[in-house]
């Protein structure tokens, strides 16, 4: 059903939500912030230390708090009400104009393609790190959310131009490149520090900031590093 909706639907919607809980929690439940925090702070903890008894307690009272939480707000509620009004509009519309799947071909042959399975996938919680061992180098596009993500160049070999892109909520990111390639960097963070090859940048607060290694420009391998995070470390060395 969503995939049917133009993009323009859904970002109205988000654009939509966010202003309704904007309103909501300023003008009318403030204490919510407070709650939504503490229960964010209770599932992070109890994540981090799932195998014990208490964290375990502790990260399903923080998952219930925070979905009862979230479900008392009355800008959650329009938001529902609003997907349900629409899911039944798309039904109707669907019954009487179905959707017809036919196949299509594209004029000249059709090129091959291999799916390529990525380092990391998408995840929320926990700590993440590339294999300690030998591994063929791929490109690489990270999302995540709460843990550390440790990345160590020095297992592969690296092409030419290598990209690494890593778009982080909380946590501590660490990469270390082998002596002979050269590097650039590109951060942004909200709350955090910084240690990029032996200069360091303290109580880094909305900042970004690009370093490059001084022949990044003419020799080659080269690795580009594009990170940005709301709150943690980063730290690049050599190894």
């Amino acid at each position: 059903m969503f995939q049917r909706w133009p993009t323009d639907t859904v970002n109205r919607m988000l654009i939509m939500g966010v202003i309704l809980l904007c309103i909501e929690i300023t003008f009318f439940h403030g204490g919510l912030i407070f709650s939504v925090f503490v229960s964010s702070f209770l599932i992070y903890i109890g994540w981090k230390r799932y195998r014990r008894f208490w964290a375990k307690i502790f990260f399903w009272i923080g998952v219930i708090t925070l979905s009862i939480t979230i479900l008392n707000m009355m800008a959650v509620r329009l938001i529902l009400l609003v997907v349900m009004v629409l899911f039944f509009v798309h039904f109707f519309r669907s019954k009487q104009d179905p959707e017809r799947i036919a196949p299509h071909f594209t004029a000249g042959e059709q090129e091959p393609m291999m799916k390529v399975t990525p380092f990391f996938r998408g995840q929320l919680f926990g700590d993440q790190k590339t294999s300690e061992t030998a591994y063929s180098w791929q490109d690489m596009n990270i999302q995540g959310g709460f843990g550390n993500r440790i990345i160590d160049l020095s297992h592969t070999v690296l092409p030419d131009e290598a990209i690494i892109s890593i778009r982080h909520l909380v946590g501590n990111i660490e990469i270390y490149i082998p002596y002979e390639v050269e590097v650039s960097i590109l951060h942004s963070s909200m709350m955090g520090r910084a240690h990029i090859l032996g200069h360091q940048e303290v109580r880094l607060f909305n900042q970004s900031f690009h370093f490059q290694t001084e022949n990044y420009q003419k020799n080659k391998p080269r690795v580009k590093i594009i990170t940005s995070m709301v709150s943690g470390d980063i730290e690049v060395k050599r190894i």
